[in-house]
């Protein structure tokens, strides 16, 4: 039998979304049928819409479409087309670089600008003068490229959290949900409604305006909701008792996941446990029950091994999504130690697999409520650390890994590799057209500068064309100014 800290308590049916699941099901079978179709999926952090998903691309498969799925993280916000990165590099992990080439032909030369598997020697020469004409050409090579993809089989494209999502991307999915849309082709969305921001709303306002997207808003679960829930994640045949029904719901609210993660925590202490084969639980009055997603992450973590508690911090520090071999470099752990200690974040369901090398927290708040346990200076050890290794492993190319090295360096406070990997993402962005992503890595990289005192006239110049394409006229000429200045303190004609 399962020990406490390892039942599992993911509902194993899906509770309230039957009208979503139906409505959405019909777009599949349309999308089947060669119409497209643009689906968005909202709702606050835990309530489910990751859940709803794998739902759809489960029904999708089903059906025959062909998947391909990018997510949008918090540290990639500053990365231009940071989700169709993703979605590509796991679309192609199992090709070698002589697949990709001859499957993307003739997009190659264009979509070697985003991943160096793309990467052909004509690629320099391609590059157009007019950085407004390479970005439409860029996105034309990537719709030509899905819609080759989708005369084969029909696809399903998910793009998840746009509320971390990138301007360039933004940009990208309206052309791709207007140019998509007489191909067989489902492009399902997710985000939080309660954290977007102008650049969101610009892109949800463009699709409700053209008439081009179906959102569907997820809500808490009502109160007979959440019994159907813990009547399902622990088998019972009758309606849970009132009392502790009651406490649930209000503690939660009917958000599904903080309910999944204040029963694991319960679990875990002993507060409710399996007996003579039924689930029991002690009076209502002696549960310690958890107040935040934090408090109920750290009673769970605090039943794993020394050595786990320790990876699981490690990893929070890493990202939402984390590779073996980085926690096998920074560990120096054999292994199969090492996979040991993995299984059982695994089993603590907080940690799932992704792939035989990669590793996700269950959920982004998840990872949030293991970061917010270190300390300030154990973060910035830690992301040393961690920005060092992925500098070590990935020597050779290490170009698809710097915007991860400038978070992390400049997060540890090592000013001098978080400048030099801030201009280079910011250069890069800048060159993929992406102006307000270069200038936030321009700014990063002039904040490592201030702290070392040293004048970079090159870094304001390069910020202040960005601000002059915006068009925030006054912005560029203040770094003009200052570039000129810094030029004159550096007696630089």
């Amino acid at each position: 039998m399962a020990t406490p800290v390892e039942q599992s308590v993911v509902c194993p049916v899906l509770i309230g979304r039957a009208s979503n699941l139906d409505a959405i099901d019909r777009q599949i079978d349309q999308v089947a049928n060669g119409a497209g179709r643009v689906a968005l999926i909202a709702g606050e952090a835990g309530i489910g819409k990751s859940r709803l998903v794998n739902e759809i691309k489960s029904r999708a498969l089903q059906r025959g479409l062909l998947m391909l799925q990018g997510g949008c993280f918090e540290i990639d916000r500053s990365l231009p087309y940071a989700p169709f990165i993703d979605l590509l590099r796991s679309f192609f992990a199992n090709f070698s670089a002589d697949q990709i080439k001859r499957f993307v032909d003739p997009a190659a030369l264009d979509l070697s600008r985003l991943l160096p598997e793309f990467y052909t020697p004509q690629a320099e020469a391609s590059i157009a003068l007019d950085p407004e004409q390479e970005k439409r050409r860029l996105f034309q090579a990537l719709s030509q490229f899905l819609i080759q993809l989708a005369s084969a089989q029909p696809l399903l494209i998910v793009i998840e959290d746009l509320h971390w999502c990138d301007d360039t991307s933004l940009e990208l999915l309206a052309f791709l949900a207007r140019r998509l849309n007489s191909q067989p082709v489902l492009l399902l969305l997710t985000y939080r409604h309660d954290e977007i921001d102008a650049r969101v709303n610009h892109l949800l306002a463009e699709l409700d305006r053209e008439h081009i997207a179906t959102e569907f808003v997820l809500k808490r679960f009502a109160q007979d909701e959440v019994d159907a829930m813990l009547r399902a994640i622990f088998g019972l045949k009758r309606a849970t008792r009132a009392d502790f029904l009651n406490a649930i719901y209000a503690l939660t609210d009917g958000n599904p996941f903080f309910i999944e993660e204040v029963l694991k925590s319960l679990i875990a202490s002993g507060d409710i446990f399996y007996k003579d084969g039924a689930w029991d639980r002690k009076p209502v009055s002696e549960l310690r029950i958890p107040r935040s997603v934090q408090d109920a992450v750290q009673r769970r973590s605090n039943q794993l091994s020394p050595p786990a508690q320790e990876i699981l911090r490690l990893a929070s520090v890493a990202g939402r999504r984390f590779d073996f071999s980085l926690l096998l470099e920074v560990t120096h752990m054999d292994e199969t130690q090492l996979l040991t200690i993995v299984k059982q974040l695994i089993s603590a369901q907080l940690v799932v697999e992704e792939s035989a090398d990669r590793f996700a927290f269950r959920h982004a708040l998840t990872q949030e409520a293991a970061y917010a346990t270190l300390l300030k200076r154990e973060r910035k050890d830690i992301h040393r650390v961690v920005a060092e290794t992925l500098e070590h492993l990935h020597a050779p190319t290490l170009e698809p890994y710097w915007a991860d090295l400038a978070h992390h360096f400049f997060a540890a406070g090592e000013w001098t590799k978080a400048l030099n990997y801030s201009q280079r993402v910011g250069e890069r962005a800048q060159s993929l057209y992406a102006p307000r992503e270069a200038s936030e890595h321009f700014s990063r990289a002039l904040s490592a500068a201030e702290q070392l005192n040293q004048q970079r006239p090159d870094l304001y110049r390069a910020r202040g064309a960005t601000f002059e394409t915006l068009g925030e006229f006054d912005r560029a000429r203040d770094d003009f100014d200052r570039a000129l200045q810094s030029a004159r303190i550096l007696n630089d004609r």
